[in-house]
């Protein structure tokens, strides 16, 4: 897929998922957030920058912890996320976080202008996840920390049907790269080929659970990578896709609910020190 069409596939279609994601999501990344916070250690007075930051999750975490004087800014592509990510500002009474839009890719940063750099599972969506990792090694200050969370191995994620299913819809690749990251140890590569040193690779095994099928189908195509190819499909086109995901997931079928297998890869480097 052409890049520049690639970037706004993702950015429309998260406009359209940015409302139904927390409600369908929040609950199902727990364990990615929880890992990738606790391999970037963020520690108070710290400056953060949490790339492809969505509604706010990791954020708002980060903020809390880096405390009043230390900061956190939260970019995305996506401006329905921005926005979503402001609204949740003000209830949660945080000062030291805000948010703006703006491409992974082409970080509108000066450099060496934060200790620390969260990316949650936003990787996979990038035409070059080389260049943003470039970017964040480039805004990050010499000893610098980075914290990466993608999806792992497609044959781990239960719910990976989803991708070929909308692709046989639309004729193309939604998310051409989305399991190329997860695999093997590409991602620490990447670190290493960026810059980075000092890097530490995590895989955690996860279950996606959805009370029914209902909740399921609305995981993987209303409020996830997929939403713009689903807002454009007919009624015809929808029951097509919805049962074929649903005999998809079905070796994991609990009564009435779904426990789906997932996978998470998490990493952890830094930028080396300045020598005198």
């Amino acid at each position: 897929m052409d890049a520049r069409l690639q970037r706004r596939v993702q950015r429309y279609g998260w406009d359209l998922a940015a409302g139904a994601y927390e409600p369908l999501w929040q609950a199902q990344l727990a364990d990615a957030r929880g890992a990738l916070l606790a391999m970037a250690a963020p520690r108070p007075g710290e400056r953060v920058l949490d790339v492809a930051c969505g509604t706010g999750l990791v954020a708002f975490e980060a903020a809390r912890t880096v405390g009043p004087a230390g900061s956190v800014l939260g970019v995305d592509l996506s401006g329905g996320m921005v926005d979503a990510a402001r609204q949740r500002a003000w209830p949660n009474a945080l000062s030291n976080v805000r948010f703006a839009r703006m491409d992974a890719e082409a970080l509108a940063l000066p450099d060496a202008s934060f200790e620390l750099v969260l990316c949650a599972l936003g990787l996979m969506y990038l035409p070059d996840p080389a260049q943003a990792l470039r970017e964040m090694r480039r805004v990050l200050r010499p000893g610098g920390r980075i914290a990466l969370a993608v999806w792992g191995e497609r044959s781990h994620c239960g719910w990976s049907a989803v991708f070929p299913i909308v692709d046989a819809e639309v004729a193309s690749e939604v998310c051409p790269l989305f399991f190329r990251l997860g695999q093997e140890d590409t991602l620490a590569r990447l670190c290493a080929g960026a810059g980075f040193s000092a890097i530490e690779q995590r895989r955690i095994a996860t279950t996606l659970r959805y009370a029914d099928g209902d909740e399921a189908c609305n995981a993987a195509f209303v409020g996830g990578p997929v939403a713009l190819a689903w807002s454009r499909f007919g009624a015809e086109a929808r029951a097509r896709v919805r049962a074929r995901y649903l005999q998809a997931i079905d070796a994991w079928r609990q009564g009435r609910g779904y426990g789906v297998p997932g996978e998470f890869v998490v990493v952890g480097a830094a930028v080396p020190e300045r020598r005198p």
